[in-house]
């Protein structure tokens, strides 16, 4: 697994934005999230180590762009480069999430076709607004592999009628984490876990969230524990080759590496 985040910061755009873990780790070093700026690692997948091979090496999944939004506006002028080097790198494969899906059109490159063999593109759907706004969008997209992120979620989701559409390989969802952030209640993840099994979807319980309620009590949970806590509960359905779990944790250093120019 590596992770390539070729711009940092982003825009708060929608309700699972509120306690957004970049603006919360950049602001413990009193840098604004909102500004947009290129990465002193932007060409990491072309970087080479001493002996010529690859930083980046064959077969990895690449997690791309996770502290920001690849399709955010203030990167348009740097897309074009990082679309290169993800087609000259046909043996990593690169997978990035989204709330900007209704971007894509005009973002992706002029040899996309119906999407490249090497790049998956995950949509967030955290409440039923954003998911009847966003999926109507993405079913139609020119992505070859899709899947749902589901978290943080924020209330009861029905998606049954746009996994139906046997367009969807995957949802992984999950709690908000951080302080003062909102409640997951287990039964919403148990009802989209049923949606996926009614669908044919794999699904994947990620994380508990800070503050996780089940059986009508409220559990505070620590951030070490919120991912063993999901994977405790042992309701993950997959059917298929993974080609990626989840998207990876982001720690303070990954942040703070990521702003560096």
């Amino acid at each position: 697994m590596a992770g390539w985040n070729p711009w940092h910061g982003c825009h708060k755009f929608s309700e699972g934005c509120r306690h957004c873990y970049v603006y919360r780790m950049d602001a413990r070093h009193g840098r604004d999230s909102s500004i947009v700026r290129k990465t002193g690692e932007f060409d990491l997948p072309l970087r080479h180590k001493r002996d010529g091979s690859y930083r980046i090496p064959s077969g990895e999944i690449v997690y791309t762009c996770f502290t920001s939004d690849f399709f955010v506006e203030d990167a348009d002028s740097w897309r074009k480069d990082a679309w290169k080097m993800m087609a000259s790198r046909p043996d990593l494969h690169f997978f990035m999430i989204t709330k900007r899906i209704h971007r894509l059109y005009e973002c992706i490159p002029d040899d996309w076709g119906e999407g490249y063999d090497n790049v998956s593109i995950a949509c967030t759907v955290e409440n039923q607004a954003m998911a009847d706004r966003r999926l109507p969008i993405y079913l139609e997209a020119p992505v070859k592999y899709k899947s749902l992120a589901c978290e943080p979620l924020l209330g009861p989701i029905e998606l049954g009628r746009y996994l139906s559409s046997g367009k969807i390989d995957r949802i992984v969802c999950g709690g908000e984490s951080g302080i003062g952030v909102r409640e997951c209640h287990y039964e919403w993840i148990l009802d989209l876990r049923r949606q996926c099994i009614e669908n044919n979807v794999d699904f994947v319980f990620k994380q508990t969230g800070a503050r996780f309620v089940k059986n009508g009590r409220l559990f505070e949970v620590p951030r070490r524990e919120q991912h063993r806590q999901a994977k405790k509960a042992g309701i993950d359905v997959i059917t298929r080759p993974i080609r990626f779990e989840c998207e990876p944790e982001e720690d303070e250093q990954t942040v703070m590496d990521s702003w560096e120019e």
